[in-house]
């Protein structure tokens, strides 16, 4: 037995070493393998491209010659003995194996350990690439970046060489060496040429906390995708584009400049007439060849198949609002009203998937408004047909983005539509109406002058006043608060003139190529601008103390009047033709209440808004109100909206508010009520469940009564 086991553990003794051998053979072999680069492409090829023929991984290789393809049978017949590589038999296709993944990993990993290991600055560059540190890159960007001069660049960058050497990093980054290029910029007071250097951009926290706080991406990885992006134009806006005075108003809170990001790119407001466009159709030219082109529309299949590629295509070239006029007109002359609900009511529902801007916003800007000229009274028939159209995309649609404007001239017009629109309000529709002229949902007009203008208009008009900020400066003395108003107008007038410029020079371009394709648009260059006044009611009447029913009102108006006079004025002097001061409704109210609070601590005794600190915008008018039995107070709330809409050649927003009403007729009497104002939107507060997408009524607070999520967001439409 002991014979036995000494035979046995002689005999096992080779056959450990046996394993061994062979084992430390395979290795070796699986080495040089890896001593070729030609095996180690084929390698990387497989890994990124996945299966592939022989002949496309032979063309992918560089190995395209007849003459090389004896070369290219035996390194892959090589990789194919080692089992780094396989073949499907069935497919005829190539694959890297596992091991042939480890073998590429261990390849990648000696390279860049041996790149460190060689005592050289070695670089992983913004390309995705390693390359060799080189200070003469950082001379060249001094001078092609920031203007520099060739003798001073040479000075800074041996300045930062130094610096670089003595770091203790694994490896350096381009983002790395540009930031200490910053620091000794910094460090010897060159502020402008290290503006022009910077890098733009989020902190990585940042974006950790986007991509996995999913409460913050209301609309999936567009959001992350839009707010990474406009971060970056707004550091840009701020850092590089306005001049340093107009950009410390602005961070400072005197100013507030919306939509930041795409200040500069695009027009806020965009009116255009679509039964031009359906005549003429829009000319794209060389941009957007994946997209199909619109031509001549000649009846209603080609308007249900054009309304949605119009929205799409003219949310991508403007921030805030479409507005969309002469489709009553255009459809008497192609439809018939039988088709009209059904049709519309696709298009609606097909244009909801445009473009937006707003990352944080519940609406998703830019909204589009259709415009229905309701006098007409042969047109009855087909504005009922639109009005039902649009009530049946909002049974489908929990937070709409289009909306629809009423123009009309008279109260018994109305009359006839105001049982629809209540209607429309309770489903959760957005409504404005004006009297006799296109405006947008917001109040804005479309064209600040007497000519009259069908084409093609986009208005300007991010840029708000801090109201309230200039009457605390102002110790109670209206008149130095007007005198400070003025002289506010002229660095928010040269801040909208260098954007109307960097746009006209956009537009020319091309790359706007929407707006670049109207005719009208490009003959007249009609752009509006317009400067938005916030706080109107805290900064007279709380400020100031001049109490609504006791002298409030005039003092506003003669505020509004030096504002309106000062800007044409200024206006003139500058070359522009349409400037106007307007009261509207923008993301200026809870920024300014935010930052005047930490600044005053009074702000505890101003107006709010829905529930949140905010100054007021605009006007609100309360449906209790107008519909009351004193026919005397609904007449002055009337004539006071109206005198200040007077004075305004910009517009004003006033929201009709229909939360203290419970039935139909109520908020019926209350339409019609308003109908004697010049714009009113009316608006009712609703619910909609984050968690399920359904929406609910104004008296669902705490859960929601489809899925009983606690995860409400209230909005106003």
């Amino acid at each position: 037995m002991k014979q036995l086991s000494n035979d046995y553990s002689v005999q096992s003794e080779p056959r450990r070493d046996g394993i061994l051998e062979s084992a430390s053979k395979r290795v070796r072999m699986i080495f040089s393998v890896m001593a070729s680069p030609n095996r180690i492409d084929i390698l990387r090829i497989l890994n990124s491209k996945g299966p592939l023929t022989y002949s496309e991984l032979k063309s992918l290789a560089g190995f395209k010659s007849k003459k090389e393809s004896g070369k290219f049978a035996y390194h892959l017949r090589k990789l194919l003995r080692q089992s780094l590589v396989a073949l499907n038999k069935g497919e005829r296709r190539y694959t890297i194996t596992n091991l042939g993944k480890l073998v590429l990993s261990l390849a990648r990993q000696i390279e860049e350990r041996s790149i460190i290991e060689s005592g050289k600055m070695y670089v992983r560059t913004s390309k995705q690439s390693i390359e060799e540190f080189n200070s003469h890159k950082i001379i060249q960007s001094l001078v092609r970046e920031a203007n520099m001069p060739l003798e001073q660049a040479h000075k800074i960058t041996e300045e930062v060489e130094n610096k670089v050497y003595k770091f203790q990093t694994a490896y350096l980054t381009s983002s790395l060496i540009r930031e200490t290029v910053n620091s000794v910029l910094i460090e010897h007071g060159h502020e402008e040429y290290r503006n022009k250097l910077a890098r733009l951009g989020l902190p990585t926290s940042d974006i950790f906390e986007m991509l996995n706080n999913i409460d913050k991406i209301g609309n999936g990885i567009d959001s992350v995708i839009s707010k990474v992006a406009q971060s970056m134009l707004s550091e840009h806006l701020i850092i590089n584009t306005l001049p340093k005075d107009i950009a410390d108003m602005h961070l400072a809170g005197e100013i507030n400049i919306s939509n930041s990001g795409i200040w500069g790119l695009v027009p806020d407001t965009v009116f255009v007439n679509i039964d031009h466009v359906a005549e003429s159709g829009i000319d794209l030219k060389g941009k957007f060849l994946n997209v199909s082109r619109l031509t001549s529309i000649n009846n209603i299949d080609e308007l249900a198949t054009a309304l949605p590629l119009l929205i799409s295509l003219l949310s991508r070239e403007a921030s805030t609002e479409i507005v969309l006029d002469g489709i009553t007109s255009l459809l008497n002359r192609i439809g018939d009203s039988r088709e009209v609900a059904a049709l519309l009511t696709r298009a609606l529902m097909e244009s909801s998937t445009a473009p937006m801007y707003s990352s944080d916003s519940i609406f998703g800007l830019p909204i589009t408004t259709i415009t229905l000229d309701i006098e007409d009274q042969s047109n009855s028939k087909l504005i009922n047909e639109i009005l039902d159209s649009y009530n049946n995309y909002l049974n489908f649609t929990s937070v709409p983005r289009i909306g629809i404007a009423l123009k009309f001239g008279g109260k018994d017009i109305l009359r006839d539509y105001s049982e629809k629109v209540v209607s429309i309000i309770r489903t959760g529709g957005l409504v404005s109406m004006a009297r006799n002229k296109s405006r947008s949902l917001n109040g804005i007009h479309k064209l600040i002058s007497n000519k009259v203008s069908s084409g093609t208009v986009a208005t300007l008009q991010s840029l708000s006043i801090n109201l309230p900020r200039l009457a605390y400066q102002s110790n109670k003395d209206e008149t130095y608060f007007r005198a400070r108003l003025a002289l506010m107008i002229k660095p928010a007038l040269s801040a909208m003139s260098i954007r109307k410029k960097a746009l006209t020079d956009l537009i020319r371009k091309g790359m706007l190529p929407t707006l670049s394709s109207s005719t009208q648009f490009t003959q007249l260059g009609t752009h509006t601008t317009v400067i938005n006044l916030t706080g109107a009611k805290e900064s007279v009447n709380d400020i100031l103390g001049h109490e609504i029913n006791n002298g409030g009102i005039e003092i506003l108006q003669k505020v509004l009047k030096t504002a309106v006079d000062v800007a044409t004025d200024q206006g003139r002097q500058m070359g522009e033709d349409h400037v106007g001061i307007a009261m509207i409704n923008d993301d200026s109210a809870r920024r300014f209440a935010s930052l005047d609070s930490d600044k005053y601590g009074k702000i505890s005794l101003m107006s709010s808004q829905q529930g949140s600190l905010a100054y007021s915008q605009g006007l609100t008018v309360y449906g209790k109100e107008l519909v009351s039995p004193n026919d005397s107070k609904s007449r002055l709330i009337v004539d006071r909206s109206n005198s200040i809409d007077n004075l305004l050649n910009g517009g004003l927003a006033v929201n009709l508010d229909m939360n203290d009403l419970s039935s139909n007729i109520e908020m019926k009497n209350a339409i019609e009520s308003a109908s004697e104002l010049q714009f009113f939107r009316p608006v009712i507060k609703h619910m909609v469940c984050s968690t399920c997408g359904k929406r609910a009524g104004k008296d669902v607070t705490v859960s929601c009564e489809f899925c009983t999520s606690p995860y409400l967001l209230p909005f106003s439409i």
